[in-house]
């Protein structure tokens, strides 16, 4: 009996060497969660700095708990999701994905200025920045 055991454990372990486990992709590489944290990263940003703009919290309370429920049915703990949002590098990889996204549009990302037109332009567009924002 121990023989069969012994070599049941082998074949376990071969077989786990020849076929493995495929790990998780870090939530960074996740689109579908990551860009939409780009988007309320964004929307708190233009919110704070921005006298002219408020945010809408309820709703974007609403849309983490939907990014949080999503990445926990995606297989993601609760202990990958709050280290992926309370990273410190994570939040210096978003700034600079935001001061891209500003590029992009044609605006600065130190001027705080254009940071309020794009969080007036985002909300006319009703874009995933701008359903989190409303002007006053």
């Amino acid at each position: 009996m121990r023989m069969i055991s012994t070599l049941t454990t082998a074949a376990a372990l071969s077989l786990a060497l020849a076929y493995p486990v495929s790990a998780k992709a870090a939530l960074r590489d996740v689109p579908e969660i990551d860009d939409n944290m780009l988007w309320v990263a964004m929307a708190i940003e233009i919110s704070d700095k921005c006298d002219d703009i408020k945010p809408r919290t309820l709703r974007g309370l609403l849309f983490l708990n939907r990014l949080k429920d999503r990445a926990k049915a995606m297989g993601y703990s609760e202990e990958e999701i709050t280290a992926y949002v309370k990273s410190k590098d994570e939040k210096a990889r978003m700034r600079e994905r935001g001061e891209a996204y500003m590029k992009s549009k044609g605006l600065d990302p130190a001027d705080i200025g254009d940071l309020c037109t794009l969080g007036h332009a985002e909300i006319a567009n009703s874009s995933q920045i701008g359903v989190l924002l409303k002007a006053k």
